[in-house]
């Protein structure tokens, strides 16, 4: 299994924004995520989530922590991912799955 976090990608995003992840346009994305990253290493994965199915992963690059939400100044870590991205050709459901939660990969194909 792969260990690492769900991302979900707000509906508001176009198609455009979430293909650069995979497409190859980009080489570098920055999530967040509140808190520090107690579980999560150098080489976990982003798993993201766009209309209730995961698309892909990403590899875990570095952290920046310290940062703060600029929304309610509580701190958050910034989780750099390398891109391109691995797309999945079938999609996972996860409906009911939003935001960032910690995830094994268990059902990532082999």
């Amino acid at each position: 299994m792969s260990f690492g976090i769900t991302k979900t990608i707000p509906q508001k995003e176009s198609q455009e924004s979430v293909d650069k992840l995979y497409d190859g346009s980009i080489s570098e994305f920055e999530f967040h995520k509140a808190g520090g990253p107690a579980r999560l290493s150098i080489g976990d994965y982003v798993y993201t989530i766009y209309h209730h199915q995961i698309i892909g992963r990403l590899k875990i690059t570095h952290f920046v922590e310290g940062a703060m939400n600029p929304k309610s100044g509580k701190p958050r870590t910034l989780i750099y991912v390398a891109c391109p991205g691995e797309r999945l050709t079938r999609p996972i459901a996860k409906k009911g799955h939003q935001g960032t939660r910690y995830y094994d990969g268990s059902e990532w194909p082999k």
